[in-house]
């Protein structure tokens, strides 16, 4: 009550209240982008109010229920924001200023379903990969593999010289096994947007050999994990690799800055390796976070301001290169200083880029599809269901959604 009565009286007040989940950001935006934005407007004051990760999104809605949420609003992509612009608490943005900076892809995770408006300014996504250890693979002989027999040869040369664990993975908190693993594989067998866009428009379905194959891939993985995998914790397998005990870590850029500060670590990164020597590459390019305003902000005006410098050159290059493994959706042209992000940038120029599978519509069924693949893809590298029925059970958890379609 006290979080919500401060934020009245700071609105009140002409200042800009910015809610979001990123409370690792704050002191970024406290000390350098919230400075950068009062240099072109030193007379509009922005404070920035995260909540814990796991409670933003129910705190959000509870705010705008009874009036006390912040002017400007963290975004989550796709349904979570689009249900708050369904029940009127976001603000149309097409035509502003600033939205100019952004394509139409950029656009998706923060339109409604027929594309006709936005209601959040992209601001970065995060990409998927597979760091690993340049000390370890040096002493055993091994390169960043290209494909995936070169992938799997470099987990058997690890795994047979016993001193380190191959793939630095548990399935104890489940979501990583979906997120940082089968959803960057799994494109370069459904082929990346193609294969996302026909399961929504049931085109195709999961128990398609496609899909499958890449369950069957993901079982075959499931050989080189910790021995405690189904125990192991996502900090676990962080300290992991961390410490120099694993090779290879399947990384979303978010943990690049974690990485960052291990002294004396020195780590490369692949992408998802493709199936055959010369097929077309894909990578899961995922579009994370937006910023909405709040349609009963008192500060409009100032918020559209804000917004606007959301979209320069000056906050893209701001942000890209202080919240490392975070990228900017824009179409500026921003130097990424950080090498491990700057060569995870450059796939973007080498391969295709595709989104989690189920971020758009294909979560809206019961239970949802999301945390059904948290559940399967952790019972695939526990080796306690096979690829087909990992694959029949996403099918099923979706398919009530898309009857008429099929």
């Amino acid at each position: 009550m006290l979080y919500a009565t401060t934020v009245m009286s700071a609105a009140h007040a002409g200042t800009l209240v910015m809610e979001s989940w990123r409370v690792d950001d704050k002191a970024l935006w406290e000390t350098a982008l919230i400075p950068a934005f009062n240099k072109r407007h030193p007379g509009i004051e922005v404070r920035f109010a995260p909540t814990t990760p796991t409670e933003y999104d129910s705190a959000l809605l509870t705010h705008f229920s009874n009036g006390t949420a912040g002017d400007l609003v963290a975004c989550r992509p796709f349904d979570v924001s689009q249900s708050l612009y369904n029940k009127g608490y976001l603000e149309r943005l097409d035509g502003k200023p600033g939205m100019e900076n952004f394509e139409a892809t950029a656009l998706l995770a923060w339109q409604t379903d027929d594309a006709r408006t936005t209601f959040c300014m992209p601001v970065a996504s995060v990409i998927h990969g597979f760091l690993y250890n340049k000390k370890i693979f040096k002493k055993l002989g091994l390169q960043a593999p290209k494909t995936q027999a070169e992938f799997l040869n470099a987990l058997d040369t690890v795994k047979r010289n016993g001193s380190y664990v191959p793939l630095a993975l548990g399935t104890a908190e489940k979501w990583e096994a979906a997120q940082t693993l089968f959803t960057s594989i799994g494109p370069n067998y459904w082929r990346g947007e193609a294969g996302r866009k026909a399961l929504i428009a049931g085109k195709a379905r999961f128990t398609d050999p496609q899909y499958v194959a890449a369950f069957e891939y993901e079982a075959t993985l499931a050989a080189y994990l910790p021995n405690n995998a189904s125990t192991q914790t996502y900090s676990d397998s962080q300290h992991q690799f961390a410490s120099g005990r694993a090779a290879v870590y399947p990384v979303g850029s978010w943990d690049i800055s974690y990485f960052n500060q291990v002294a004396g670590l020195e780590f490369g990164v692949f992408a998802p390796p493709v199936r055959t020597a010369g097929d077309k590459c894909y990578i899961l390019d995922h579009m994370d976070i937006g910023i909405g305003i709040n349609k009963k902000s008192r500060n409009k005006d100032e918020a559209y301001k804000f917004l606007e410098w959301l979209g320069s050159q000056e906050f893209a290059d701001l942000y890209t290169n202080r919240v490392t493994g975070f990228f900017s959706l824009s179409n500026h042209l921003i130097a990424v200083r950080d090498p491990i992000g700057k060569q995870m940038m450059e796939w973007r120029t080498a391969c295709e880029s595709s989104i989690r599978f189920n971020a758009q519509i294909l979560n809206r069924g019961q239970p949802s599809m999301e945390q059904e693949l948290w559940n399967v893809n952790a019972e695939v590298l526990n080796g306690t269901i096979a690829a087909k029925e990992a694959a029949a059970r996403i099918q099923n958890s979706f398919a009530s959604v898309y009857r008429s379609k099929r």
